[in-house]
């Protein structure tokens, strides 16, 4: 008895999160004029590991003799490449210019695939985002809050955080940090042609969750210009361990 009520305290909990996903996107898209699609999301894969005594992992069907094989539970991005940089958190089927504020083909995007993150399509008239490592993303926040400066919508993942800007242009863009000395390489700056996964998402690195949220009830979310903020993040991520290396992260 005690397994079956579990059983469906999950079930509840996940369909809970599906339809999460579909009224948040229902929301940036209908009453933001956010354009949104649904990203590639993960599959479930199994891992094969020894568990017999003296045993190697790669000892395969070896270990019939001598003891058993244990699966592990795991996530893959759903997309063909093996070797996707970001599981699960980039445009598939549909593609980014598929990415739309009409509310029907939302609703048959997430009854079709209720598990997919939201991708937000960046640039134009959309939000863009300038993101860096969750721990310099963290620095440059409390920066930019001493210095008394207002802070629009900020997504956080475990490894990193996103401040959503006005729209830039790339010229725009280029000109502030051409002034710059130099500009880590672990920032990215997510403008026309670009993407970023919103909440409630969840990625291979994990839930994609608001840092800041933006206001309830608030028509649109307002956003800062970007160069506002801009200063606070590239002080941040040069002061990160390794330099701000995108390697590191």
């Amino acid at each position: 008895m005690r397994e079956i009520l579990g059983r469906r305290r999950r079930l509840r909990f996940r369909r809970k999160e599906r339809t999460a996903r579909l009224d948040a996107a229902v929301t940036f898209a209908v009453e933001w004029n956010w354009p949104v699609l649904p990203g590639a999301g993960l599959r479930a894969t199994t891992t094969r590991t020894a568990t017999a005594t003296g045993a190697s992992p790669g000892a395969g069907a070896r270990t019939a003799a001598g003891g058993a094989t244990r699966t592990a539970p795991g996530a893959a991005c759903s997309c063909p490449d093996p070797d996707c940089a970001v599981p699960g958190a980039h445009p598939y089927d549909p593609g980014l210019l598929a990415a739309t504020t009409d509310e029907r083909m939302i609703r048959w995007w997430w009854t079709r695939r209720p598990d997919a993150p939201v991708l937000l399509a960046t640039g134009g008239r959309a939000p863009c985002a300038v993101s860096l490592p969750a721990a310099a993303g963290a620095r440059a926040l409390a920066a930019l809050d001493a210095a008394g400066m207002r802070v629009g919508p900020v997504v956080a993942s475990p490894t990193r955080w996103s401040i959503l800007v006005a729209p830039y242009g790339l010229e725009r863009l280029g000109e502030l940090l051409y002034a710059k000395d130099s500009v880590p390489s672990s920032l990215r700056f997510h403008g026309d042609g670009g993407y970023l996964l919103l909440p409630p998402s969840v990625a291979a690195t994990g839930q994609v969750r608001w840092e800041r949220a933006p206001l309830a009830g608030s028509a649109r979310p307002w956003l800062p210009d970007v160069e506002a903020v801009v200063d606070a993040l590239v002080e941040a991520s040069t002061s990160a361990p390794g330099g701000g290396s995108r390697r590191a992260y």
